[in-house]
């Protein structure tokens, strides 16, 4: 039988409940236990596809296509365990269904509650597909004390007593904030968020606690006492230079020690960190540099775009470069001359432009584009960027000077536009272009068939790839013979022919355009091919200029 980690936060939010249980899977499955991690949200979304970036950042998107929170990402690429839609829930995915339940006459005339019947659900959720798993981790978001997470601390409360002594343990993550006036760290926020957790009915066993100094023994002690925990069961959380830093540095605190000893087993050896250390010797000592251009839509946030930055971190360790992100706003490109755009592009050893929706920021994408396929630099468009690769090549070199996308509105040069019908695993799926956003997208691992001789094959060593899709509009395959007689190359097709995956300029030092999200399979320590091959070329080109 599994056991539990249940993981809540306190005091205030952002304190990496998610990264703190990602590092912790790591330091489990490192020890040879086999994990697993789930994210409870408690906001009223049924998930995060219909929300704005600048709300919640990026949407993850699993294999069987769920659109989750962007802490999965964390979990999968700590652990290489593939998330799946069953492994995050929301408030408003759970209240859905009970509602379902109700209109179907499911609970047999029963006044429909917050306990049992909410929380009863929490809990299936929890306890479903666990029987193969050693322990499986359970996210809370949110902070102790909000409104919305109550059930969730209820249900976790009911399940702790139900699963029986030694099959569970409470992490609590909470600030000792620093006063630099006083000059001391404050323990008196963790103490009255473990009581207000305590008075829910959850007593944590472990706490991490996030501080900017360092936390003395007589502080340690301090809190352990009147929270009710060993002071070897506070873990200081200091911040790290990399993320990946952070599974040594929380082993060496001692979190995976104490969360098996709460359990009541005792550690025996080491657990095997060796790929971490290695990522880490990359990260510290490069034998170079290089700077890509991210031209995107949503960059006043770094978390609208969090896995991509962490592919493009892999792609560097993968050809043990420092990646130097230049976050450029594509708005700032709307209105400018050639001039300005090349002032600042030109220090870009590399240009990336990302997924997106919607007009605003697109022509600025578009200059973008073109300016790396003249100068020849190296260009890599994912989703939305493979679609302005398109009309790029479509104004510029094949004389349609009014191609456009129908998400921009009407247009007589629709190189891209909606799709309504495709085919999956399930077979034939079909939307409606006035039907609602949430859920509805191409979602979720697709197969793709690549050309023998393109460099996306050499780049993958296989003419048959799996990759996640988020999106609802595809290039149209009409404009595919004018588009190849101006050198962009449809290198990559879905199983049927129909769906356009992946173009490439073959002429070009490396230009690579595709319609799915390769930075969401990407892992440190097995870095995605087209990342690592994208920095390879920076790092040519900067061996140019």
């Amino acid at each position: 039988m599994a056991r539990f980690i249940f993981i809540t936060g306190g005091v205030v939010s952002s304190l990496g409940k998610g990264l703190m249980a990602a590092s912790l899977a790591a330091l489990l499955q490192a020890r040879g236990y086999r994990v697993r991690i789930r994210k409870f949200d408690p906001y009223l979304n049924v998930d995060p596809g219909t929300m704005s970036p600048y709300q919640h950042g990026e949407v993850y998107v699993t294999d069987d296509g769920a659109e989750t929170d962007l802490d999965l990402g964390h979990y999968e690429r700590f652990t290489g365990v593939s998330a799946r839609q069953a492994d995050n829930v929301t408030s408003g995915r759970i209240y859905q269904q009970i509602i379902q339940r109700e209109r179907r006459g499911d609970y047999l005339g029963a006044t429909v509650q917050v306990v049992p019947h909410v929380t009863d659900a929490i809990k299936a959720f929890a306890l479903a597909e666990t029987d193969d798993l050693d322990f499986v981790l359970c996210e809370i978001g949110g902070t102790v004390g909000d409104i919305e997470s109550l059930p969730f601390i209820e249900a976790i409360r009911q399940l702790r007593n139900e699963l029986g002594r030694g099959q569970s343990v409470s992490i609590h993550v909470t600030l000792v904030p620093y006063i630099s006036a006083a000059g001391e760290l404050k323990t008196k926020p963790t103490q009255h968020s473990v009581r207000e957790l305590a008075a829910l009915g959850v007593a944590p066993d472990v706490l991490v606690c996030r501080c900017e100094k360092p936390l003395p023994d007589g502080e340690r002690a301090k809190i352990g006492l009147f929270c009710n925990v060993p002071k070897e069961a506070v873990i200081p959380a200091l911040d790290a230079d990399s993320i990946y830093a952070v599974p040594a540095q929380y082993h060496a605190e001692g979190l995976d020690d104490e969360v098996l000893r709460a359990f009541g087993i005792e550690p025996r050896g080491e657990p095997d960190l060796e790929r971490w250390l290695d990522i880490m010797d990359r990260l510290q000592n490069p034998e170079g540099e290089v700077t890509v251009g991210v031209v995107g839509k949503y960059v006043g946030l770094p978390d609208a775009y969090k896995s991509l930055n962490e592919a493009l971190v892999h792609g560097g360790i993968a050809n043990r470069v420092k990646v130097n992100i230049d976050w450029i706003d594509a708005e700032l490109f709307e209105n400018e001359d050639e001039s300005e755009i090349a002032a600042r592009l030109e220090p870009c050893h590399a240009i990336l432009v990302p997924g997106a929706f919607g007009h605003r920021g697109a022509e600025g994408k578009i200059a973008s584009v073109r300016f790396a396929r003249e100068r020849e630099i190296p260009y890599f468009g994912i989703c939305f960027g493979m679609q302005m690769a398109c009309i790029e090549g479509a104004r510029n070199l094949g004389g349609v000077a009014n191609a456009s996308s129908t998400e921009f509105g009407h247009t007589d040069e629709p190189v891209v536009g909606i799709i309504t019908e495709w085919m999956s695993a399930e077979g034939i799926q079909k939307r409606e272009s006035g039907g609602d956003l949430g859920g509805t997208m191409r979602l979720g691992a697709y197969e793709a068939k690549l050309t023998g001789n393109s460099v996306v094959s050499s780049i993958y060593g296989t003419t048959s790839i799996s990759e996640r899709h988020r999106h609802r509009y595809e290039v149209n395959t009409g404009y595919r013979a004018m588009l190849e007689d101006g050198g962009l190359v449809f290198s990559g097709m879905s199983p049927d022919g129909m769906l356009p995956e992946i173009v490439e300029r073959p002429d070009h030092p490396w230009f690579v355009g595709v319609q799915f999200h390769p930075e969401l399979k990407s892992k440190p320590f097995d870095p995605h091919p087209l990342f690592a091959s994208f920095i390879a070329a920076a790092l040519r080109q900067s061996r140019l200029v």
